[in-house]
């Protein structure tokens, strides 16, 4: 068995055997295989695919290519929440409080941002104080003391995926569906969840541009699950427009404390109440509607937003010492319609410019700096009506750039509809 021979086979379009990528993981790990014959290989797949077995056994060998978190001594069902990225994207702040509040325990490793989607560690470390980087022990003697825990990911967790990723970013191979979902799914195995419940993000702002791709990825994540005995469930949902009004990490943190008050934004509130219920439904085993009648009413009672200042506490967080920025620019349209269209993606790499976001692993990020939109798709605009309002910090962005993302037009188009359907 050598490497050439299998990059022959997958660029004629043969099905590669369990052995055969075990053997290419393990010797790309240990720096047999090249840099430039793994490129081949991965270009092979992007173009030829693979079918439900190899990408089963390539998240397979990947997710056994590090440490593999061990939480059974945790007390009750592990349930985890995943999604593929999204601007404005802050549902797990809310969602972890819901359903622990539920009494399904939610223990949660999360990553920080790289592109212009954000990272839910960046967004909780905007918290002065607040301990991201927690042992596997003190980790889940939290899950277990408060029902919840949200941490950094920790140890030489699925380091072929970190090595095959860098590689996919710069060969022009990161939209191919198999490599998509071995690289997530082998990240969820190895945190040690029975149940994964997958918010995948479809449209401009997501890496999912159109609802049929979306459909693949769900459905390869789905027989992924299966092959590995977990139960995966993926809610298709719209990021044809930031989630929430709120883009930053300051900022986002105090709209997901304004959703668990009651007094957020409507999209976000209810996608996060949609999630939280398909969690407590399979995590107490009952019906989505009774999960969805407890999570409106710990909503409603605010039990769920005081599990969220438990985990602040228990972490070392002070909420009452986050900042965002003093300095705010109010943007004012300069025409008046319908807001038909966002640039999502642009606005998520405005906030990145801002300094909110990085550009390298070791770029420091400002938590104060982002965007609050003011106006959404079907929203009706007035001319010199505020659109938009900017938090600066030591950086500045041109108006213009911040206004050339919201397209208006006289007629209204609103078609949006957040929550597409679900695959499980």
């Amino acid at each position: 068995m050598n490497i050439v021979e299998i990059i022959n086979k997958k660029r004629l379009k043969k099905h590669l055997t369990k052995e055969e990528i075990k053997f290419v993981i393990d010797g790309y790990i240990n720096n047999t295989i090249t840099d430039y014959q793994m490129s081949s290989l991965l270009m092979a797949i992007c173009i030829n695919g693979m079918n439900k077995e190899e990408t089963a056994n390539l998240t397979d060998a990947m997710y056994r290519s590090g440490d593999v978190i061990d939480l059974s001594r945790l007390n009750g069902r592990k349930i985890d929440k995943h999604s593929t990225g999204g601007v404005g994207d802050k549902t797990t702040l809310i969602v972890l409080p819901l359903v622990a509040s539920c009494g399904v325990i939610a223990p949660k490793m999360s990553g920080r941002g790289l592109g212009f989607t954000g990272g839910t560690i960046d967004k909780l470390e905007a918290i002065p104080g607040f301990h991201t980087n927690i042992n596997i022990d003190s980790f889940i003697n939290e899950v277990n003391t408060i029902g919840l825990a949200l941490a950094s990911q920790t140890g030489n967790l699925v380091p072929a995926d970190k090595k095959i990723y860098a590689l996919r970013d710069v060969t022009g191979t990161v939209e191919s569906i198999p490599l998509i979902a071995s690289s997530i799914m082998s990240k969820k195995l190895a945190s040690g969840a029975d149940t994964i419940v997958i918010d995948l993000k479809v449209g401009n702002g997501a890496l999912m541009k159109d609802i049929e791709s979306a459909r693949k990825l769900g459905h390869a994540m789905v027989d992924i699950g299966k092959a590995h005995n977990r139960k995966v469930v993926c809610v298709l949902t719209d990021m044809n427009q930031p989630l929430g009004n709120a883009i930053g990490n300051a900022l986002e943190v105090k709209e997901a404390i304004d959703c668990l008050n009651n007094n957020g934004p409507d999209d976000i509130t209810n996608l996060a109440i949609v999630l939280s219920s398909v969690m407590v439904s399979y995590g107490l085993n009952i019906s989505f509607e009774k999960a969805n009648d407890m999570v409106l009413e710990n909503l409603k009672n605010k039990k769920a937003y005081h599990k969220f200042i438990e985990l602040v506490k228990y972490q070392g967080g002070t909420l009452e010492e986050m900042k965002v920025s003093d300095t705010v620019i109010s943007v004012k349209s300069k025409e008046t319609g319908f807001v038909t269209a966002i640039e999502t993606d642009t606005l998520g790499e405005i906030v990145r410019k801002l300094g909110g976001g990085r550009y390298q692993k070791e770029d420091k990020i400002d938590h104060s700096v982002g965007l609050v939109l003011s106006k959404k798709i079907g929203d009706y605009v007035m001319e010199d009506e505020e659109i938009v309002k900017i938090y600066v910090g030591s950086k500045d962005v041109a108006i213009d750039e911040v206004l050339n993302c919201f397209k208006i037009e006289m007629l209204n188009k609103n078609e949006h509809n957040l929550i597409k359907e679900m695959i499980r």
